[in-house]
């Protein structure tokens, strides 16, 4: 449990009249004494509050419940992650919450009214896409202008390093291990690039029952494990890069893709807003919400991938100017919220809802395993290597390339929480979503070119 520290320990709480009680400073402690973002007595409260409304069937799918639901479970598993030794080194905290409640889901440990009740909100509210549009456009909107597009520019020269690596490698241990050229490359290593199971998998499963004449339900039972397994090993291998980073500091910018000065907008620009008040972070919000939306009308009107249209749409908005200093730095705040606030519930939910445990299994038999684990470390290690090329902090680099392997946004967020990189979220969803899209057209043109 974290504790929020504003005197020193030798120090007893003061007030204008003198000092606090002791009884008073004692409750004051534990209130300052988080269980991830919440103070312990709420928390402790929240779990007795949680327990009646089960005993009692008043659990509902109101927003406050959900909103305790996922809290409580999503940071007790962040607070158990960051005590476990070896694997709070890596990330355990986000390990943890990523995987976890898809066994205890699949164990029952969740009551069904809770996982009802946020799986309801989860499916009908959309919210994972709308904590992306915070991330990206808060990020995007308070970084650098003269950085940001070289970045958008070198980022894709590490990112097909690692593509054709990770092809190469993936589908060569596949074949010597009896999976066979054709499956491991279609049915194992296309589908851990392919950027997640909704923008990828369905996609790609359509495509595969419509020219191979196989059920799509097949399919996708198939490509399933490789999709859940290799996100997991992009979260470990990130949470190991960050370690690297920290032992070996001339190989990672801290978060920053590029070296030379921050990325950061208010260390760099001149001219600063003279304060920041709830207007200019609310105005920063709805500023998201607008190119949100603005990537789902795209979506509606061309199918157009809807985060990818929001993404250059912020991009564009940074590069020209087109938001004021007090609106940028509101947007810092709008995204140091949400990855505060809201990323681990959001990755618990994913994980209840959205993960199927049995695919998770059915990837660890040995061959499948060593074939996956193969392609998304060639695929890591390629854009680590090639980062040289177009000077990029390699760890970042890395991280980066990492996301093609991931489980769309949400494997984003694991992957970016693990390694403490969140802030590169926008280079992250073009490894994702442009990454995932190429891989997926390709391969389809490839098998039915084959067939």
């Amino acid at each position: 449990m974290s504790t929020q520290k504003t005197r020193t320990e030798s120090q007893p709480p003061q007030t204008k009249s003198g000092i606090v009680p002791k009884g008073r400073a004692f409750w004051w402690k534990l209130m300052d004494t988080d269980v991830g973002i919440i103070p312990l007595p709420v928390y402790l409260l929240l779990i007795i509050l949680l327990i009646a409304f089960t005993a009692t069937k008043g659990v509902t799918g109101e927003l406050a419940m959900v909103i305790a639901i996922s809290a409580v479970f999503a940071f007790t598993l962040g607070e158990i992650g960051n005590r476990l030794p070896l694997v709070r080194q890596i990330g355990g905290a986000a390990i943890l919450v990523t995987f976890i409640p898809s066994l205890l889901g699949y164990l029952g440990l969740v009551p069904e009214p809770m996982k009802k009740a946020v799986g309801d909100f989860f499916s009908s509210s959309k919210v994972l896409n709308l904590f992306i549009a915070a991330v990206i456009v808060g990020s995007i909107l308070s970084m650098d202008r003269r950085i940001l597009i070289k970045g958008f520019l070198k980022i894709f020269v590490p990112l097909l390093a690692g593509s054709v690596l990770a092809i190469v490698c993936g589908t060569a241990m596949g074949t010597l291990l009896g999976l066979g050229l054709h499956d491991t490359f279609f049915f194992t290593v296309v589908p851990i690039m392919a950027g997640g199971v909704g923008e990828g998998a369905i996609p790609l499963t359509i495509g595969y029952s419509q020219i191979l004449g196989m059920d799509q339900g097949e399919a996708l039972a198939r490509v399933l494990p490789p999709i859940m397994v290799g996100n997991l090993t992009a979260v470990l291998l990130a949470g190991i890069l960050s370690l690297i980073g920290k032992k070996f500091p001339h190989l990672t910018g801290n978060g920053q893709l590029q070296p030379g000065s921050s990325d950061m907008l208010d260390e760099t620009e001149e001219e600063k807003p003279a304060g920041l008040d709830l207007k200019a972070i609310a105005a920063a919000g709805i500023t998201a919400v607008c190119l949100y939306l603005l990537g789902v009308l795209a979506f509606e009107l061309f199918d157009w991938p809807a985060p990818v249209v929001m993404l250059f749409a912020a991009v564009l908005l940074a590069l020209a100017h087109g938001v004021s200093p007090r609106i940028q730095a509101g947007s810092k705040v709008v995204y140091k919220f949400a990855l505060t606030a809201v990323a681990f519930p959001i990755l618990f939910t994913f994980s209840l809802i959205l993960t199927p445990w049995q695919s998770l299994v059915a990837g660890f038999a040995p061959a499948n395993l060593i074939t996956i684990v193969t392609t998304v470390t060639a695929m890591v290690g390629g854009g680590f290597l090639a980062a040289r090329w177009v000077k990029l902090h390699p760890v970042e680099s890395a991280i980066v390339t990492s996301t093609h392997s991931g489980m769309g946004g949400a494997g984003d967020i694991a992957i970016l929480t693990a390694s403490n990189r969140m802030r590169l979220m926008p280079f992250a969803q073009i490894a994702t979503r442009i990454g995932g899209g190429l891989t997926v057209a390709g391969a389809l043109i490839l098998i039915s070119i084959i067939h």
